[in-house]
């Protein structure tokens, strides 16, 4: 079998016409007489294979034929194009090698037919198998690569105001546990969150970073994951309208917008879900809003020169109901300010010198923000649930697989 070459079912298109073989798992399989068409998985991608009676020996077909979902096979053969078959190509399967066929009696127990959702995250170790979720799972890879390449250095958010006070422009990107007990469809115990951080900077230099970020982020799958977004039936001219600039409203705007449109709001109250849909629900891009009462926001929150009420944060809605994708704004950089906040939010003074140093020492306006990836996925994948969007998700009362 030495003159078969080993590819990858995404690289089957450079190899058109040539003897090749794919190591993968039997994802499904159809009969029609005396042509099998087995399709076939190994992580790059799904090809169909054409396995016709009369071309193989009987007992390449015979093994074939009685394959069970989810076996594990080697297949060696020839690619064509054919563009009605998935990703294009097609195999004309020549031989096989199975390393390991699925018992009968203990069949793969995730079929085609609709299992429910806890079903499905119960199984999540083999779900994971799925078009649909290696498609939002690619899509994931692809925000998280952008995200690496819009920013050039790397180093949870204040130590992220150290390393920014000595490289300048820093970010950590990582796993993020929620203190909160949140149970919705937006929210998970562990998610993952970039966190970028800059010296010399102010809230509009936050605004400006996040809208390119976003828009870079969304032009990168749009440029690299159509096939993702097409099997998720994403509807990519919502992502397409990802243009800057994005609409910027103050914290004051959005609670007399919100008051105008039914909600309950009153000043001094943070946004709810029901509030950020709201607020969105008649815009393409994502909104920023800015100017939050100071009152729930954190200690470390630059006050408005004008307002002592009122901190530069923003936060970035995203459109279609997804609600917050970016919270963040500008820090305190005065030392008296804030040990001032500290006092007043009953912080033990001890645990924050190290915070505190870095104002004692070349302070600055500085700057960041927060990102989370999994609600950009969702909103990206165009998902009802959140949970869909990373691998083995960690929610409240789900710690298994």
């Amino acid at each position: 079998m030495s003159d078969y070459r080993r590819i990858t079912i995404a690289s089957a298109g450079s190899h058109a016409g040539e003897p090749v073989e794919i190591a993968g798992w039997l994802y499904n399989l159809r009969k029609s007489g005396k042509i099998i068409f087995p399709l076939l998985r190994d992580g790059s991608g799904i090809i169909q294979g054409v396995c016709v009676k009369s071309q193989v020996p009987e007992q390449v077909f015979e093994d074939l034929k009685n394959l069970t979902q989810e076996s594990s096979v080697i297949v060696r053969g020839k690619c064509r194009a054919e563009q009605r078959a998935p990703g294009g190509f097609e195999m004309d399967i020549e031989s096989v090698q199975i390393v390991q066929r699925v018992p009968e009696e203990t069949p793969y127990p995730i079929t085609p037919k609709d299992h429910g959702t806890e079903f499905l995250f119960d199984h999540r170790h083999l779900h994971l198998r799925s078009r649909r979720q290696h498609a939002v799972l690619k899509v994931r890879h692809e925000v998280i690569k952008a995200i690496r390449d819009y920013f050039v250095t790397q180093s949870g958010q204040l130590y992220n105001e150290a390393t920014a006070m000595a490289f300048g422009k820093t970010y950590c990107f990582g796993p993020t546990f929620r203190a909160e007990k949140s149970k919705t469809r937006r929210h998970l115990t562990e998610f993952w969150m970039v966190e970028p951080e800059m010296a010399y900077a102010d809230l509009e230099d936050v605004k400006r970073v996040a809208e390119e970020l976003i828009v870079f982020m969304t032009g990168r799958v749009l440029e690299n994951r159509k096939t993702e977004l097409a099997t998720l039936e994403r509807d990519v001219s919502k992502l397409e309208a990802i243009k800057g600039p994005f609409p910027r409203i103050s914290y004051d705007e959005a609670v007399k917008i919100l008051q105008g449109k039914g909600s309950e709001i009153q000043w001094g109250g943070d946004f709810g879900g029901t509030d950020e849909t709201i607020l969105t629900a008649d815009q393409e891009r994502p909104i920023m809003v800015d100017r939050f009462p100071s009152s729930f926001k954190a200690f470390y929150f630059q006050p408005a020169e004008d307002r002592d009420d009122v901190v530069l944060g923003v936060d970035v809605l995203a459109p279609e109901g997804y609600g917050e994708i970016i919270g963040g704004g500008q820090r305190i950089h005065d030392p008296e300010l804030l040990l001032k906040r500290i006092e007043e939010h009953k912080l033990p003074k001890e645990a924050f010198d190290w915070y505190i140093d870095l104002r004692k020492y070349g302070t600055v306006p500085h700057a960041g923000f927060g990102m989370g990836i999994e609600r950009c996925v969702a909103w990206i994948c165009g998902l009802e649930h959140i949970r869909e969007t990373i691998a083995f998700p960690r929610m409240l009362y789900t710690l298994r697989p």
